[in-house]
């Protein structure tokens, strides 16, 4: 299972001790979405099968790096849009629909 080393490094920022809370929390917030959006197929136990723990990650990495789900942010001339975590993304669908039932 994705820990928070795996984040942070996907993020470029190991070792950066004050994340490690953000990516702890992130992490099970985003792993509880995945089991509620699967139904809990995908998972052994507690234990997600890895093409769903990619999931967790690259969705985890998404709200470590933007925590505020700011849209953009500005100081003085400086400004940066930054990326809003609305949702999966299409590549992450294609993994987690292949585990979602669906209705008939």
């Amino acid at each position: 299972m994705t820990d928070n080393n795996d984040v942070l490094a996907l993020l470029g920022r190991s070792g950066d001790t004050d994340l490690v809370t953000v990516a702890q929390q992130a992490q099970q917030v985003v792993t509880a979405q995945v089991w509620a959006y699967t139904r809990g197929r995908g998972f052994s136990g507690e234990q997600p099968a890895p093409d769903i723990d990619t999931v967790i990650l690259t969705s985890t990495a998404r709200l470590v790096a933007n925590p505020e789900n700011l849209r953009s942010e500005k100081i003085g001339d400086y400004e940066v849009q930054r990326q809003v975590v609305e949702g999966w993304t299409l590549a992450e669908l294609a993994i987690l629909n292949r585990y979602r039932r669906r209705a008939r």
